[in-house]
């Protein structure tokens, strides 16, 4: 790598010229043709890890998808490698750059659980980026085995235990709407409902449209009590209607 730009220092002083497009690939491909196979290596497999977890991220919606989560990981084994090359270049400390990565990531997580307007929402996906970090320095310090199987527990908890952890035990705050004749009658049928969950409409507003009510209202609740309070509404026979509009933030 030191080579590379010894070569690059001294095409440029002998050329003395304006660079045209060809020149600009020939000191391109000079760089290039002396960059060490194993950094070029190390870069790409940080690169493809950290696509892959923030692939599963992007499907999700969440705010560090892939570009970020790769661009981490990438990021974070090109420092590695820079750390351990410069002070072999210069000397010093071996691990001075590289453990700066750690509260860089940490600002980048804070960043990322403030998101949502002052709710406490995104510890899932900060501490995502903190262990897509560690995978990216693993790739750059060539642990390549220890990288990989760190990045398929990654994908296993966010497959498996997010799916079990959003059906069973995560609240989830969820906005519907029905429609009848009479309002107070519509909100004790649904109040018997909630009730059988042991649990309260909020955010409730009423209006009227065309010979009939719409009422929308909030629960909080997992998801199966959410999917079992849509199957009762849409069973009621008070009700002309009801239907799952979708998430909502609470007031």
């Amino acid at each position: 790598m030191r080579r590379s730009h010894a070569a690059v220092r001294r095409w440029w002083y002998i050329s003395g010229r304006p660079m045209s497009p060809h020149d600009l690939w020939n000191l391109l491909r000079t760089a290039l043709s002396s960059l060490p196979a194993y950094a070029v290596f190390r870069l790409v497999l940080a690169a493809i890890l950290g696509g892959i977890i923030g692939l599963e991220r992007e499907t999700k919606h969440k705010p560090a998808g892939l570009r970020t989560n790769m661009f981490i990981c990438f990021g974070s084994a090109l420092f590695t490698l820079l750390s351990d090359e410069l002070a072999s270049a210069h000397g010093g400390d071996h691990t001075r750059i590289a453990a700066q990565i750690i509260p860089g990531i940490g600002f980048i997580g804070a960043g990322s659980i403030l998101h949502s307007r002052g709710l406490v929402t995104g510890l899932t996906t900060a501490a995502t980026l903190f262990v897509v970090a560690s995978v990216g320095m693993a790739t750059g310090g060539g642990l390549y085995l220890t990288a990989v199987f760190s990045t398929l527990v990654v994908l296993l908890v966010l497959f498996t235990l997010g799916r079990f952890e959003d059906r069973f035990s995560k609240l989830l705050f969820c906005a519907y709407e029905v429609t009848g004749q009479n309002p107070e009658e519509m909100q004790a049928e649904v109040n018997t409902i909630l009730e059988a969950e042991h649990r309260m409409m909020e955010n409730i507003q009423v209006a009227r449209a065309h010979g009939h009510v719409r009422m929308q209202f909030s629960v909080e609740g997992v998801a199966r009590e959410q999917e079992r309070i849509t199957q009762r509404l849409k069973e009621s026979k008070l009700l002309e209607s009801a239907f799952f509009v979708g998430p909502a933030e609470p007031e």
